[in-house]
């Protein structure tokens, strides 16, 4: 009997608690997760929104597609908490530093990555986490980025157009109803990334609440990732 994958519904991967460990002597905790069954055909490099405002590695979108998309679409997925935030996994070590110290973590998830040889890393951040990318991606060895909600408060116009010396993708999902940034004036900030692919999604707000804007979002960074693995199936285990 097939289940529809909705909610907070977990799919079967090996899922496994982690720690990264900083350059300034930081413990961070998170959780990795994996195909169940198989090794993962690319990785997702999770940066999670800002953690004065509630955001953490659960934040939904970010825990959904640790739930879903080892299974739907054969991706490693890391999730942790930058410096000083917590969740149920815990705290991680540190204080919030604005995104300026972030960089350490950052780099403190590609080294996790680098020793485990995960394949074919991506950074996914969401509204704060997009920050972290844009600022700091580019020092690393990824295949691109994909932006959440990119709020843009932070990453200068110097560091936003850097990426466009670069061939790596740039992946921008823009709410119509966002907050903080909607699709016209995306569209003029992100000018600076010839390459980018700027996605702006109809009747989308910042936090994408609903399963609507949750399988939307998910479906668009598998079809950056994997597209292989599209469409993505609605119920498990998937209809015939």
């Amino acid at each position: 009997m097939s289940m529809e994958i909705r909610g907070p519904l977990e799919l079967p991967a090996r899922r496994e608690e982690i720690e990264l460990r900083t350059a300034d002597d930081l413990t961070l905790v998170g959780e990795l997760a994996q195909p169940e069954l198989s090794a993962p055909v690319a990785t997702l490099v999770t940066l999670h929104p800002l953690p004065t405002a509630g955001g953490f590695m659960d934040s939904h979108i970010l825990r959904k597609a640790a739930a879903r998309l080892p299974a739907l679409a054969d991706l490693a997925v890391l999730r942790f908490n930058t410096r000083g935030t917590s969740s149920q996994r815990g705290t991680s070590d540190g204080a919030f530093d604005g995104g300026a110290a972030e960089q350490f973590d950052v780099a403190a998830a590609m080294d996790f990555v680098r020793d485990r040889a995960l394949p074919r890393p991506w950074l996914l951040g969401w509204s704060f986490g997009t920050e972290l990318a844009l600022k700091y991606g580019r020092e690393h060895d990824i295949e691109g980025i994909i932006l959440l909600s990119p709020p843009l408060h932070r990453a200068t116009e110097a560091e936003v157009a850097a990426w466009g010396s670069t061939d790596r993708p740039v992946v921008v999902l823009v709410p119509e109803l966002d907050d903080y940034l909607r699709p016209d004036e995306a569209r003029e900030r992100f000018a600076s990334i010839p390459h980018a692919q700027l996605i702006a999604v109809d009747g989308g707000k910042h936090l994408w609440v609903g399963e609507t804007q949750t399988r939307r979002v998910l479906t668009e960074i598998v079809a950056a990732v994997n597209p292989a693995a599209l469409p993505l199936a609605t119920h498990w285990p998937p209809l015939d």
